[in-house]
């Protein structure tokens, strides 16, 4: 996964995750908005042979979009690793 930073702004972020697709930016999309600060959380992929999907942040001046990426990243790897354990408990 490489990541592009297009746009780093105070209160907005814009960046490009090369070779994805729409099942992580849902996610990732989905669990910023659990987050109050966000104001706006989407993407866009403008063709999908390309499949650069470009990802915009807005956050209120509470706290920064980076802050908010890192924030939700680290909720998916939680959820992640207890779906693991509950996965684990079916054996």
């Amino acid at each position: 996964m490489e990541i592009t930073i297009l746009e780093d702004k105070k209160n907005r972020l814009v960046f490009e995750i090369k070779d994805e697709n729409h099942t992580l930016c849902n996610l990732l999309r989905e669990e910023l908005w659990n987050d109050k600060s966000v104001k706006v959380s989407a993407y866009n992929i403008s063709h999908p042979l390309v499949m650069i999907p470009k990802f915009i942040i807005e956050t209120d001046s509470k706290k920064n979009p980076k802050a908010a990426l890192k924030a939700a990243i680290k909720r998916i790897k939680d959820k992640n690793a207890d779906l693991k354990k509950q996965a684990k408990k079916l054996k």
